[in-house]
């Protein structure tokens, strides 16, 4: 079965498949070719005649993930130019006032796509939700600091998606009024931008994040500095007239060398404070301080504007960092000697070691520096700004226990993500052969009743009971705070670089 849609751009068809309904690839906004690649985005031409909507569309052109996480996670990349585009879910085009879940994808800024198929919305649209997956601009075309061009044109697009969703949905059974974004990782950390800034007020109504961060939000002097490095690598100014004569595969080529440059001399004074604080050499593009979307950090911003809370579920994954550092081999050199010297590069005082040690008492010298990252770089300020949402909104909180099957990587960052969508069958590379139905079950289910009715299934989270949801088997449970003693001796012993 076919069915057809009318969009603000035009008719789709799309296709059915045991009772769901998919359209795939649908311009939301116009392909960002050519100087238009840095330059906010413009509504999608508008065809004639009915567009066919039933293959995945462009992605962002990207670099392929190193080989230990390509392993894992696989790579992205669709050829064409028509990237801003999304790909709908749902169990009835024909219905009206479902619930509506807008998926936002992770991938540092500079990876990653909608066309994943551990991001596939069958199980949301069998159980009553209708899911759009969007796509955005990436690195250098998405997030580089440039003279002439706006700031945050991967969060314009998001914005411009979420518009189209409100303009749209109806058309495919949606409810405009029922929305709730949610992402994971630089998808969290951009629906932690969306909550806190000032013009989204009426485009989602609840959001969730997966394993993100609340304090990204980058200097513009620091971000000019790596936009400078990306120009000195292409022998241009870092100007949008300069950069938009070039090609995808050259801004590649220059975002790889500056990302290698940054990760080996991880040096403050020549990237810039904020860079390296939230980057820890690792990442080069961030969301930046542009006082239009970005205000500040998103927790601060939101202890500033408690007005603009919504209804929240943030968490994170119990061993974040191990996805870093165990499967790249970096784990394997993390010896008692080694460890003081490698928290201090950090900012951190290496006397908090013996506080973690004594909390976990059988952990290696490895994991404990891969906990301590996990708090610095995702807990910390994931607690943060649930703290600063819960004082006018509800809000919950969790953390994703259970480990996988492979050596070493325990809860690890992404392994969430299966387990959220219920396309567990799709994972195998990261959750090893035999991953839990019961508990794909029970958190997709939490996601959809969140979606539906704003509530989870566990306690809030607030200022007098910090209720923490612990996704385990063989049963779940929810918890005050399990790492509060952790957390309180790191911000004590943490100083920014």
């Amino acid at each position: 079965m076919e069915p057809i849609v009318t969009t603000t751009s035009g008719a789709i068809r799309g296709h059915t498949e045991a009772g769901i309904t998919r359209f795939l690839g649908v311009p939301y906004a116009a392909a960002p070719v050519g100087p238009k690649r840095f330059q906010l985005p413009e509504p999608a031409p508008a065809w004639d005649g009915v567009r066919a909507a039933t293959q995945m569309g462009a992605t962002c052109a990207q670099p392929p993930y190193p080989a230990y996480a390509d392993a894992l996670i696989g790579s992205d990349g669709i050829p064409g130019d028509d990237y801003l585009n999304v790909n709908v879910w749902t169990p009835d085009p024909g219905a009206t006032g479902l619930p509506v879940l807008v998926w936002i994808h992770g991938g540092a800024f500079t990876r990653g796509c909608n066309a994943k198929p551990i991001y596939d919305g069958t199980a949301f649209a069998r159980d009553g939700v209708v899911m759009v997956g969007v796509n955005y601009r990436l690195g250098v075309s998405g997030f580089a600091e440039l003279e002439g061009a706006p700031s945050n044109r991967g969060l314009h697009d998001q914005i411009f998606a979420l518009r189209w969703v409100r303009e749209n949905i109806a058309a495919f059974g949606g409810d405009p009024g029922n929305v709730t974004i949610f992402g994971e990782s630089a998808g969290a950390m951009s629906v932690a931008a969306l909550i806190a800034a000032p013009g989204t007020a009426g485009l989602f109504g609840r959001a969730i994040m997966q394993s993100g961060n609340g304090a990204v939000a980058a200097d513009p002097q620091d971000a000019r500095k790596v936009s400078a490095a990306l120009a000195a690598e292409l022998g241009i100014s870092p100007t949008a007239r300069d950069f938009g004569t070039l090609g995808p595969t050259e801004l590649i080529a220059a975002q790889n060398a500056v990302a290698l440059a940054l990760m080996t001399d991880p040096d403050p004074q020549r990237w810039g404070r904020s860079v390296i604080a939230m980057g820890g050499g690792i990442m080069s593009l961030f969301p930046v301080i542009d006082d239009e979307i970005v205000e500040g950090p998103p927790a601060e911003v939101l202890s500033a504007h408690p007005d603009r809370a919504v209804p929240l579920i943030a968490g994170t994954t119990a061993d974040e960092f191990r996805f870093f550092t165990v499967p790249a081999g970096l784990a394997a050199g993390i010896t008692a000697d080694a460890l003081p010297f490698l928290l201090a590069r950090y900012g951190i005082d290496p006397a908090v070691a013996q506080t973690y040690s004594t909390q976990r008492p059988d952990a290696t010298p490895a994991e404990i520096f891969n906990a301590v990252m996990t708090d610095l770089t995702f807990r910390a300020s994931t607690f943060d700004l649930a703290a600063a949402n819960a004082t006018t909104a509800t809000t919950h909180v969790y953390e994703f226990a259970w480990p996988t099957d492979l050596p070493g990587l325990g809860a690890c960052h992404v392994l969430e993500i299966p387990f959220v969508f219920d396309t567990i069958d799709e994972a195998h590379t990261l959750t090893g052969p035999t991953p839990p139905q019961s508990l794909a079950d029970e958190i997709h289910a939490a996601w959809v009743a969140f979606a539906t009715n704003g509530t989870p299934g566990w306690a809030p989270f607030t200022a007098d009971e910090k209720n923490v949801r612990i996704f385990d088997t063989p049963e779940s449970t929810t918890v005050t705070d399990p790492r509060a003693v952790e957390l309180a001796a790191l911000r004590q012993a943490f100083t920014p670089v």
